[in-house]
């Protein structure tokens, strides 16, 4: 028997960096996203070898060993490790499972839409699928948290997880003791194809390490340096004032606060902005974008723009001239899902 899943990688559309602890604690979070045709992939093959494998197609990684109740953490391929140790300990009463999983992304580790968290949600959503688990949608995106965040310690934010979770267009607010509650949003189909023709998504060809950012935006918060608290405040009401731009189809005022949420959330920290962003953005909007930012944490992946569709090809040519890419893509409805072959 095959078990296969996938689950959707996200945009960050505005207040990004205020679902991370401890800003979202103390003053509460707000985050807009959007997930889109592009997913993380997991495929399990239940086996009597008694071995456990783990294949990271996309970044050429393999581990296997004997059948155990808990694999060590050693800094390669920990999620996958981490993600059995729980459900082995939680959900099989410490029973071993004997197990060959091959995983891939349709986006490189460090994009900026979430591919880590997503792949833990895909992960998830095999096992649930296989092992019959009662997990609901907050129950699946929750667990994915506490696997990433606590039992492997990488740094970062709750946003993803819901998302892949969840899928589609939705308004997330995070509160303290780990309260989460998401909100989808009912967008129009005319509403929807309107922002897909004036959204350019592109490659910066440049991966980073989002735990570095975050961490020099927590150290922030911890210290409430107020420049950085006064970016993330302002995120947070943007994210208020966005949500009801794209409702409404008011495609010029979303695209007015996402350059203010940009100019923003630079302050946040100073790693998530640099001289090669900077001339990307300067490229577009010099040849016709409205605005931009960067989706997720900064520092690279990938990058975002609103355009006027009649000026869109305007726009890629010049941003082709650069070493990264535009990459096609549709928004998607649905979540996380998982079947069986």
């Amino acid at each position: 028997m095959i078990i296969r899943s996938k689950a959707p990688l996200r945009l960050g559309l505005a207040g990004g960096g205020t679902d991370v602890s401890p800003y979202s604690d103390e003053y509460g979070g707000h985050v807009l996203n959007a997930t889109i045709d592009m997913y993380a992939y997991c495929n399990i093959i239940e086996t009597n070898n008694n071995k456990i494998s783990f294949h990271a197609v996309d970044r050429n990684e393999f581990y296997e060993c004997d059948l155990t109740d808990h694999i060590f953490l050693d800094g390669y391929l920990d999620l996958h490790k981490a993600i059995y140790n729980r459900i082995v300990k939680v959900f099989n009463n410490n029973q071993p499972l004997s197990l060959k999983m091959t995983t891939y992304s349709d986006a490189p580790a460090g994009s900026g839409l979430g591919s880590s968290s997503t792949m833990v949600v895909g992960i998830l959503k095999a096992y649930v699928e296989w092992l019959n688990l009662p997990l609901g949608e907050y129950d699946i995106a929750h667990l994915a948290y506490q696997i990433e965040r606590i039992d492997v310690g990488l740094s970062g934010g709750k946003q993803d997880q819901y998302a892949a979770t969840f899928g589609g267009f939705n308004f997330i607010e995070f509160y303290e003791k780990d309260r989460v509650i998401v909100n989808p949003l009912r967008i129009k189909n005319w509403i929807i194809n309107e922002l897909e023709s004036s959204m350019l998504l592109y490659y910066t060809g440049v991966s980073r390490e989002s735990a570095k950012i975050i961490d020099e935006q927590t150290k922030n918060a911890k210290e409430k340096n107020s420049k950085s608290l006064e970016a993330m405040h302002e995120l947070k009401a943007d994210a208020l004032v966005m949500k009801e731009a794209i409702l409404k189809g008011d495609i010029k005022n979303f695209a007015e606060y996402l350059g203010k949420s940009w100019a923003a959330k630079k302050r946040m920290a100073s790693s998530i902005s640099n001289s090669n962003i900077d001339n990307i953005y300067d490229v577009a909007i010099q040849s016709g974008a409205y605005a931009g930012k960067v989706s997720g944490a900064g520092g690279g992946g990938f990058m975002m723009f609103i355009v006027d569709p009649v000026r869109r090809l305007q726009v890629i040519r010049e941003l082709c001239k650069l070493d990264g890419k535009v990459m096609n893509f549709h928004f998607v409805k649905d979540g996380t899902f998982g079947w069986r072959v």
